[in-house]
């Protein structure tokens, strides 16, 4: 199969998706435009127009990276969670359909509805300086955190067996450290692996443990990831190509390591009216109704698993004296005390 080029994808998905998708035997692809964020996944939003009913409709496509900056990358996995999460209580994306062999376009891809009307909280630049979220006053900014809060506890509630995501595999929390350490690996290829990283994969052999629950884990939980109504209320969650089973403190360890990695504020300071820590953490075992699991080794796992893309894109970029993962080192002396 051959991967096609990026500007000749509107053309040629068009004659399937009037095929694909009822309605739209004469429509067109319009519109055809790069998600700006992220580099997991290539993602293009759409328009068709011309419905039979005169109508248009909005649409998202999603491929792999051409350069991929985690290791076994599953498209399928991703379309399956929000598949079956279609009728729970959590919003996500609606899927229309996946080639997951990649015969049509060269590749493996997704076409999901797009979610109009909404805002988001950008990465880049950081929202703390740009955005809504820099842009509101405190109530705003606590609205936004709180709300990807309850978000995140609201995967946490479901059950998946009832969901049918046994798929996603060993919830042990050793099997986390075993991909970390594999991913790692394979970031690296023949170079060393940093030796905070090292120390970090070393304490967490040696805090396994047997976690008292096992939830749904979004993988990617951050403000980032929701899109927000007008009011600054949650209404989807995004991204779940990194979904797995374990114990859901993770998720919220992973919140707050974003924020602080993002953080252009002297000592990565939270941007005033965030909630804190231990607020956040208070705010979640309301929600969720119990303890929150065994965060610190969250706060370990998650600034790992952000380091693989980074290091990802340290061969991508290659900027002379620029280490990308340099600040997931400093996350983990930060939480380790080193």
């Amino acid at each position: 199969m051959v991967r096609l080029p990026a500007d000749q994808l509107a053309s040629a998905i068009e004659p399937i998706v009037r095929q694909r998708v009822p309605g739209a035997s004469q429509a067109t692809v319009v519109n055809w435009t790069p998600s700006p964020g992220g580099f997991s996944t290539e993602t293009f939003l759409f328009d068709l127009e011309g419905l039979d009913d005169g109508g248009s409709l909005g649409l998202v496509f999603r491929r792999p990276p051409e350069f991929q900056i985690l290791p076994d990358y599953d498209l399928r996995r991703q379309y399956l969670v929000m598949d079956r999460l279609a009728t729970a209580p959590v919003p996500v994306p609606s899927v229309r359909w996946i080639d997951a062999a990649g015969g049509e376009l060269g590749a493996p891809y997704l076409v999901m509805d797009r979610i109009d009307d909404v805002v988001g909280v950008s990465d880049v630049p950081p929202y703390h300086e740009a955005g809504i979220f820099a842009e509101t006053d405190d109530a705003g900014r606590a609205t936004l955190w709180n709300g990807c809060v309850d978000m995140i506890a609201a995967v946490h509630r479901l059950d998946p067996q009832a969901y049918r995501l046994g798929f996603l595999g060993d919830p042990a929390p050793s099997a986390l450290t075993r991909f970390l350490r594999y991913a790692l690996g394979w970031a690296y290829g023949d170079k060393a692996i940093h030796p905070v990283f090292a120390t970090a994969l070393d304490w967490l052999d040696a805090h396994d443990y047997t976690p008292e629950r096992v939830g749904l884990c979004w993988g990617d939980a951050r403000m980032s990831n929701v899109l927000y109504r007008h009011d600054l209320t949650p209404a989807a969650a995004l991204d779940w190509e990194i979904a797995y089973l374990g114990d859901p403190a993770a998720d919220v360890a992973w919140l707050l390591m974003t924020d602080w990695i993002s953080s252009p504020l002297p000592g990565n300071a939270q941007a005033p009216g965030t909630p804190t820590r231990a607020e956040t953490i208070d705010r979640y075992e309301h929600a969720v109704g119990h303890r929150i699991g065994n965060i610190e080794f969250g706060d370990v796992t998650a600034p790992l698993l952000l380091a693989v893309a980074m290091v990802r894109l340290n061969r991508r970029f290659d900027i002379p004296g620029v280490d990308l993962a340099d600040v997931c080192a400093r996350r983990i002396e930060v939480v380790l005390g080193s």
